[in-house]
């Protein structure tokens, strides 16, 4: 009777041995497959969708903004539907407030930014960026038919009219010249203009802007930095595909001459390239 009792014993134990083992097996299996599942790259997300998502403000002329008809443009906008289009996709803007951009960008509502985002150390550390499409540079502005002028160094002496605290307003301190205050870059062009002021320091995508806008009659582009900062589509990081693929995009319309043509109907000139 004992033995009996004992071997009943023995095969319940050898039974929920056997139970918790093929559970354990089939759970890790699971896991296995879980796991080993590869998902989409978010280059073969797009592809399948067609759609390539892209997070822009809307509201920043003349890079994104909407037109007399409501319809959204600008350089960067153009830019990255020649793109979609070479990349034979459709493209998707997702308006969004720059202060929220790049929390856009992280929480995945979109795949890239086009919004003028310039390329820093600190953004490399986080983000992933296409090769530039932009590139621009602080620059000297001066009455069309000032001749004494041509470098940063003629700015010694000379009165120049700057918004306080701008990065504009340092270069043109540390060049020697004598600040005059204004608020923005309309009122600086107006003082050279009424001759109150020798020149002006500013951003030469700015002052390009400005020229398409309201014509160059009066005012040139006296001088340039060499210095030039680089605007990029940005990405999260862990998405090679995608940007290799926007890469290979940009390239070609730098080669066939289609991103300086697309540069020079906003600017006048081609700012992309140094």
């Amino acid at each position: 009777m004992k033995k009996l009792f004992y071997l009943l014993v023995l095969a319940s134990l050898v039974a929920v041995i056997s139970a918790c083992g093929s559970g354990e097996e089939q759970q890790n299996n699971s896991a296995d497959n879980e796991s080993g599942e590869k998902t989409a790259s978010l280059y073969d997300q797009v592809m399948e969708k067609g759609v390539l998502t892209v997070g822009t403000e809307g509201t920043y002329a003349p890079f994104t903004f909407h037109n007399a008809e409501d319809k959204l443009t600008g350089y960067d906008v153009e830019v990255i539907r020649e793109v979609a289009n070479r990349m034979d996709v459709d493209v998707e803007f997702m308006e969004t407030k720059w202060d929220s951009m790049f929390a856009g960008l992280n929480s995945k509502r979109f795949d890239l930014i086009a919004n003028q985002v310039g390329i820093n150390e600190e953004r490399k550390a986080n983000y992933d960026f296409s090769v530039p499409y932009t590139y621009s540079s602080a620059v000297v502005v001066t009455p069309k038919d000032n001749e004494s002028i041509d470098s940063f160094d003629d700015l010694k002496g000379k009165k120049s009219a700057q918004s306080l605290t701008s990065n504009f307003e340092e270069i043109a301190k540390e060049n020697g010249a004598e600040i005059v205050s204004i608020k923005g870059l309309a009122q600086s062009i107006e003082l050279l203009k009424q001759s109150r002021a020798d020149v002006t320091v500013n951003d030469r995508l700015a002052v390009l802007d400005y020229i398409q806008q309201q014509g160059s009659e009066q005012i040139k582009i006296a001088a340039k930095q060499d210095d030039a900062s680089k605007t990029a589509f940005a990405f999260n990081k862990g998405n090679e595909e995608l940007v290799n693929a926007v890469d290979k995009q940009l390239k070609a319309m730098k080669e066939d001459g289609t991103l300086a043509k697309i540069a020079k109907e906003w600017f006048g000139e081609d700012v992309s390239s140094k």
